[in-house]
């Protein structure tokens, strides 16, 4: 094993997760190598309670939600960064009145102007929601966008709190300033005393891009944006080759 790596920390879409969503049997196995190992695994994705989901809390040390606004060891809370309802509710009104679906989600609840199951069936836990008189802080908002530009609608009612990040699939997210994947890793690795150089991550989508950046060792995926591979040190196959998996094998566990 290589002993200077002692955290592995994966996106979950388009990374850890296949194209249908799901942990293989072999990424299961070789997760589970790992903790047996010494080595903590941690996710980090964009995903609030869909996450669980997805990938089972069990198999991780520690989860990091909403790009970095909210990291936890266990059920233990070690990173928070939230968005103040009298920031996001101009935002929430904008976008609506301008067509956008939209969205406020904290804690697993997705307030929201469309049908979210319809989106994702995956969400069954939303609420219509008439944003002129929605008074809850968010770990994120998002908007689906119709065209690119939409995105630049969006940009001009962030204050210098909050900053916005649009995934390749068209999702546009708003998030504090400090909910990002890399400031919530270091507080992750801050509480297992583990230093950057001993961390390695993996990513595939503009949202990982500081993570990979933070990381001793950053990998890109080899289905990664072209962003995800400039910033990164390493690569590996893609997700549905069990990219990640197969790098752990060959660099972590040998």
């Amino acid at each position: 094993m290589n002993q200077k790596i002692k955290m592995i920390v994966s996106d979950l879409d388009g990374t850890l997760l296949r194209t249908d969503c799901t942990l293989s049997e072999k990424t299961i196995e070789i997760l589970a190598k790992c903790r047996k190992a010494g080595v903590k695994v941690v996710y980090a994705t964009g995903r609030g309670g869909s996450a669980e989901i997805r990938a089972p809390s069990h198999y991780f040390d520690g989860r990091i939600n909403m790009n970095g606004a909210v990291a936890r060891i266990k059920n233990d809370i070690v990173y928070k960064k939230t968005i103040p309802y009298k920031a996001a509710q101009p935002i929430l009104i904008a976008c609506a009145q301008y067509g956008l679906k939209t969205a406020s989600e904290i804690c697993g609840m997705h307030y929201s102007n469309f049908d979210v199951t319809k989106e994702w069936p995956v969400i069954t836990n939303f609420k219509m929601t008439d944003f002129s008189s929605h008074e809850i802080d968010a770990e994120k908002l998002y908007m689906i966008l119709k065209t690119p530009d939409d995105a630049d609608f969006i940009a001009q009612y962030l204050d210098n709190e909050m900053y916005l990040t649009v995934s390749r699939d068209g999702l546009a997210q708003v998030m504090h300033k400090d909910a990002t994947k890399s400031k919530a890793l270091a507080a992750v690795a801050e509480h297992w005393g583990i230093e950057q150089s001993e961390i390695t991550a993996f990513g595939d989508d503009l949202n990982d891009v500081d993570m990979i950046e933070y990381s001793g060792f950053g990998v890109a995926m080899e289905n990664a944006v072209v962003e995800i591979k400039k910033a990164a040190k390493f690569s590996c196959s893609d997700n549905d080759a069990d990219g990640v998996a197969e790098w752990i094998i060959k660099n972590v566990l040998c």
